[in-house]
């Protein structure tokens, strides 16, 4: 069954993978002429006019993509404009500090929000609920560049703490993980609470504490492993959104991930390695839509891979 799954997910990344490609090279093309980022001040139009000859930019644009993918089909991503390499390397070069990011971030979110979620919703409508929901609303409300100058100005510049740019160390993790962290420790405590005080309500769960079964195993055994298939739904699309929406927060920290590597590209507008970031984040997307769907199977057997 996994494999039949696993087979389909490659049949629909195929489809998938050409339409990212096709609109993310328009959309490249129509931001204007990279030539002007890789040009000096003093050098000529005749100097602009070898540069586009060489790269190919005089093409009419369906010349350029047939050529742009009969390359990729051939295993060529193509070249970077700014580093004059291939772009491949140069984007899974960044790609680990990306996801080591990510899995951090998604750590700080799940530890501050499973047990606030459910507490709050054990303690339902005291005051205990409405702290943790109104600091569920508040960190989700506060941007992440603002949450990211905070911490760096509180625990950076003023208690130095840690140190506020860069990568290298895991004290480097530690203020961009919480910052992407807390805006999604706010949703899935909001959505733990409400997934738990759904299953409380059933038949079996009555039946378990009519039985004498202690608190703590009916919530964390019972009522919490059937109340995690929403919380599991929203990780996947939480690390789907970091993953392709980590340019602020890596760019505050000049965190040396993929999404600096993409604003860069973008301020110089590089083809070549803009299409590549967005092809292996679309991957990305892809598997971890596939292993939730694993994972829906794994906490509920029932449940059948589609």
């Amino acid at each position: 069954m996994i494999f039949r799954a696993f087979g389909r997910l490659l049949l629909q990344a195929v489809p998938v993978l050409y339409i990212v490609s096709l609109i993310v090279f328009f959309l490249v093309h129509l931001a204007g002429d990279p030539t002007v980022m890789l040009i000096p001040d003093d050098a000529t139009e005749a100097d602009r006019q070898m540069l586009v000859a060489a790269w190919g930019l005089d093409q009419p644009l369906h010349v350029q993509y047939l050529r742009y993918m009969t390359n990729i089909l051939h295993g060529d991503f193509g070249l970077s404009y700014r580093y004059g390499t291939s772009a491949m390397p140069i984007v899974l070069e960044r790609l680990p500090a990306t996801l080591l990011l990510t899995a951090a971030a998604m750590a700080v979110a799940i530890v501050i929000a499973v047990p606030a979620g459910i507490i709050a919703a054990l303690k339902r409508n005291s005051a205990v609920d409405f702290t943790v929901s109104g600091l569920a609303v508040l960190g989700k409300a506060m941007p992440n560049f603002w949450v990211g100058i905070m911490l760096i100005l509180v625990f950076g510049v003023s208690l130095r703490w840690f140190p506020v740019s860069g990568g290298g160390s895991l004290a480097h993790l530690v203020l961009p993980a919480v910052t992407l962290g807390t805006s999604f420790a706010g949703d899935l405590a909001k959505l733990v609470r409400a997934s738990l005080l759904e299953v409380l309500k059933q038949d079996y769960i009555r039946t378990a504490y009519a039985k004498g079964i202690p608190d703590r195993v009916v919530v964390l055994k019972h009522a919490l492993r059937n109340a995690a298939l929403p919380a599991v739904t929203i990780t996947s699309l939480h690390v789907i959104a970091l993953l392709g929406g980590a340019l602020v927060t890596e760019t505050v920290f000049a965190w040396p991930g993929l999404g600096s590597l993409i604003v860069q590209a973008i301020y110089t507008k590089d083809m070549a390695v803009i299409q590549i970031a967005v092809f292996v984040i679309t991957i990305m997307t892809l598997l971890i839509n596939f292993l939730t769907d694993l994972l829906y199977r794994l906490i509920d057997p029932r449940i059948q891979m589609q």
